[in-house]
């Protein structure tokens, strides 16, 4: 079956760097974009970033741009996000999430999924 498993959370200050991990399996990882989005405490889920089935192609929230970066390795099925410059409103549950195509869609209710992980936690606190 799909898993998605995070890792690589935990508490950074404020202008640190953390670095996450997906890891998947139970489907062929090439084949699917892959995206992160996270929930803060007491609010609604986020997108954060997507990149296409090859990696060729990645897009951001204008809330990270230029300080999240998202990469995939197909040959290790895992897809990273490299979070710079973080900042406390970066706090939340950070989930890796598989897309039923090989590009991010964009639908009113945020991106076209069909499986998430459980997440990791991100802190940014002094």
């Amino acid at each position: 079956q799909v898993q998605l498993v995070e890792s690589g959370g935990g508490l950074a200050q404020p202008g640190g760097s953390l670095r996450l991990s997906c890891a998947a399996s139970g489907f062929t990882f090439s084949s699917y974009a892959m995206s992160w989005a996270r929930q803060a405490p007491g609010k609604g889920v986020e997108w954060v970033s997507g990149i296409s089935s090859d990696g060729g192609y990645t897009l951001y929230a204008d809330s990270v741009k230029g300080r999240f970066t998202i990469s995939r390795d197909n040959a290790k099925n895992t897809v990273y996000l490299q979070m710079n410059s973080l900042k406390p409103e970066d706090t939340a549950l950070y989930y890796c999430v598989k897309s039923p195509t090989t590009i991010v869609v964009f639908t009113t209710g945020g991106v076209e999924s069909d499986y998430w992980g459980r997440g990791t936690q991100v802190s940014v606190s002094s």
